[in-house]
């Protein structure tokens, strides 16, 4: 039996035709601005997402920083929601490296910041506070899609206070699938956005920081200073590369799985999951049994887990319907 592995999109491998393209790469020095193929990534990058520029990055870790370092100064501010990753699982890179203060807002049911709440915590122009410069906001948001009527709103909120907006778009492709629309729609709001490639998407490595050319030059100095200059770099760009040019539709069959999976689950004891509020490819759940015993039985199976009583299921492109199936009789023997 193949190992499913559940915890997060960024445990894939790369498939056959995309290694094949990064084995026939063409490049260059990318610190000389040289690669082909890391050009081609920023440039359809950009042209997907509707911005000017683009910008190849190690991690969305480091795309978003990027993007923080070269909207805010030393003492300027960011508000951004307690649970997003610029804030919480990004290592405080914002406070430690750029000096810039995060103020964290509860977010929404729906994975939104209320506007009304920002505004309350957007500091007056006085030397006692720091500089309120960016609202940071996250798609999908712990799976869940930001409204396009959201969006719109969070645009003129800031247009009318003087602020910039940054979208962390780790999954955001996932969101653009489950509403339909082209990828401008939802980016085209935002001053600069980080789409990551090795999530949903299964490159390897890689994230593509997009904005304004002004911006991207800014962030291109930071990513320097940051150690993060690569050069032969065309061979992670073409997996980028190749994701964008043919994994993207496909983040359907990861949300269908993701609503198969939580389907399955909702009706067994000692299970709560409502599939209903499964919008993309990532599921949570609360379990009353044992945690460590059911992921020691789930690995006795081949399917790995985390361990936390509130658990995250994330489906993607090296999970099958098959493999849905599976996953839901070992929890019902677990059960049993």
């Amino acid at each position: 039996m193949k190992w499913i592995d559940l915890r997060s999109d960024t445990v894939t491998k790369p498939t056959a035709p995309m290694l094949e393209a990064m084995i026939k790469a063409e490049v260059g020095d990318d610190v000389y601005g040289e690669d082909p193929t890391v050009n081609l990534l920023e440039k359809t990058a950009a042209q997907m997402t509707g911005m000017e520029d683009g910008l190849f990055c190690s991690s969305g870790t480091q795309s978003n920083l990027l993007a923080l370092m070269a909207h805010c100064n030393r003492g300027d501010e960011y508000i951004v929601g307690q649970l997003a990753h610029t804030y919480r699982y990004e290592g405080g890179g914002a406070a430690v490296l750029g000096s810039i203060q995060p103020q964290p807002l509860d977010f929404e049911p729906d994975g939104t910041l209320d506007l009304d709440k920002v505004e309350q915590f957007i500091k007056p122009d006085n030397f006692h506070f720091a500089k309120t410069k960016l609202l940071c906001l996250e798609n999908t948001q712990g799976g869940k899609v930001l409204p396009m009527n959201y969006i719109a709103q969070a645009r003129a909120f800031v247009d009318a206070r003087n602020l910039a907006l940054h979208l962390d778009g780790a999954r955001v492709f996932n969101a653009a699938v489950k509403l339909n629309v082209d990828l401008k729609e939802i980016t085209q709001s935002f001053d600069t956005v980080s789409c990551c490639l090795s999530k949903g998407l299964g490159a390897p490595v890689g994230s593509v920081l997009c904005g304004p050319r002004n911006i991207i030059e800014k962030a291109r100095r930071w990513r320097k200073v940051l150690g993060g200059g690569m050069r032969q770099a065309g061979f992670l760009a073409a997996a980028g590369l190749y994701a964008l040019e043919n994994h993207v539709t496909r983040l359907e069959n990861d949300h269908n799985n993701a609503k198969a999976l939580a389907s399955g689950l909702s009706d067994l004891e000692n299970i709560k999951v409502d599939s209903a509020q499964v919008q993309t490819n990532i599921l949570f759940m609360d379990i009353k049994d044992d945690i460590c015993k059911l992921q020691a039985h789930l690995k006795k199976n081949k399917i790995i887990i985390d361990r936390s009583s509130h658990l995250r299921l994330v489906t993607h492109l090296d999970i099958e319907s098959s493999d849905i199936d599976r996953t839901i009789e070992a929890f019902k023997s677990f059960l049993k």
